[in-house]
């Protein structure tokens, strides 16, 4: 059985080191143009070029993501930028428009195109036209069901990879294309401003027999008519390596480096496990209570099974219990002495998760905390500040630590 490739977002440097640390094949991006996540920090060449060499060390991919709709005025430059792009070593390109796939293929010929989700590939007679002209890796419409992807599978050849989201935000239109980001707010969804209106709460109103209008209530008297819940899949592993799938992609470019980490281990062990030994492969609780700590909206599984209510739009807020509270950047074994750099605030004394790169998470005390001259501090508030703690834990570098909110 192949290797099946887990594909992770990579909204910054951090979350790219991040993702591959915890366990991603491969991680897709945006660079400084044609992206479809304006509001991620996005890389500029030598961000990517230090990216790619991180990743290339460890034997792992970069994608580059191009796949706006593009205006005449949005291709102005491409051709400079895919050079660019092939000249520090992208593995690939993910594009959505006939329009930049064809400068690709004039430019840089021998770079890798991956067709975006943004593309809407539903049928396998749409899949085998695109790897006609060039594609060697289609990413599935999040609107296939895990049926229509074993057909897809079955009818293209083998030379066609298929990569298929299975976690994340879900979006209330076909694969993204939305007009209502620009319609409300004037910022294009599809070049990479969307101002996600569908998470907005709105005033629904019903037109009556005599012309009157009832308003429709839920709840604090707004309804979220399009906010959908988060794919997750992580309980359906074997359904989807079964089906054929090459890729398991993972949504958030914009989420935080805490979601990247959980989110990725926990589907790194579910899929290793399971390919450790299929027959025998036995869900673990534990992956489903990682990846509902950090921040998500309730999940379903989308459009791969014949549910009744699929996306299921309910709610627009954000689940959150958890907070990631620093980075390990050093461990001194002999002081038991580690250094930390501040993602929220932490208290001296105070008892946090470890969300550790290998093996299980682990609890530890964090003592003696201390700014980098040495000041004792009885908490770290500053944002990104560096201090450290004392800590019998072994902790190694990258390990991320976290606590509840409540506590």
């Amino acid at each position: 059985m192949n290797r099946i490739e887990l594909l992770a977002p990579a909204g910054n440097l951090e979350k790219l080191k991040t993702a591959i640390d915890f366990g991603a094949d491969a991680v897709y991006l945006g660079g400084n143009k044609l992206n479809l996540r304006a509001a991620a920090d996005n890389f500029t060449i030598e961000q990517l070029k230090e990216g790619l060499e991180y990743a290339h060390s460890r034997g792992k991919k970069v994608h580059v993501t191009l796949n706006v709709i593009p205006h005449d005025e949005d291709l102005v430059g491409v051709e400079e930028y895919l050079r660019e792009l092939y000249e520090v070593g992208v593995d690939a390109v993910l594009i959505a428009d006939p329009g930049i796939m064809s400068i690709v293929k004039e430019v840089v010929p021998e770079l890798e195109i991956h067709l975006s989700t943004q593309a809407n590939n539903l049928n396998y007679k749409s899949a085998l036209f695109w790897h006609k002209v060039g594609v060697s890796r289609v990413v599935a419409a999040r609107e296939m069901s895990l049926e229509d992807l074993k057909k897809l599978r079955k009818e293209l050849p083998e030379t066609c990879e298929i990569e298929a989201f299975v976690h994340g935000s879900m979006c209330a239109c076909y694969s993204g294309k939305c007009l209502l980001s620009t319609y409300i707010t004037g910022r294009d969804a599809n070049r990479g401003t969307c101002t996600q209106p569908c998470r907005f709460k709105y005033h629904l109103f019903e037109e009556g027999e005599t012309g009157d209008y009832q308003k429709i209530t839920e709840g604090d008297n707004t309804v979220n008519l399009m906010s959908s819940k988060d794919l997750c899949m992580i309980e359906h592993i074997p359904e989807l390596i079964e089906a054929g799938i090459d890729s398991l992609k993972i949504e958030g470019r914009i989420k935080s480096s805490y979601y990247v980490a959980s989110v990725v281990k926990a589907y790194r062990e579910a899929i290793d496990k399971y390919m450790e030994d299929p027959k025998n492969y036995k869900f673990n609780p534990k992956w489903m209570e990682e990846i509902q700590k950090p921040s998500h909206r309730p999940y379903t599984t989308g459009f791969y099974f014949d549910e009744e209510i699929r996306q299921s739009y309910e709610i627009s807020a954000y689940i959150q219990n958890y907070d990631m509270v620093g980075i390990v950047k050093d461990y001194n074994k002999e002081t038991y002495v580690a250094t930390i750099q501040q993602r929220n605030k932490v208290n001296n004394g105070d008892f946090v998760e470890v969300l550790a790169i290998k093996g299980d998470n682990k609890f530890t005390k964090l003592e003696n905390m201390r700014k980098e001259n040495g000041e004792v501090i009885e908490s770290a508030n500053n944002p990104q500040m560096i201090f450290t703690v004392q800590c019998h834990d072994e902790l190694k570098v990258g390990d991320i630590l976290v606590k509840r909110k409540d506590v």
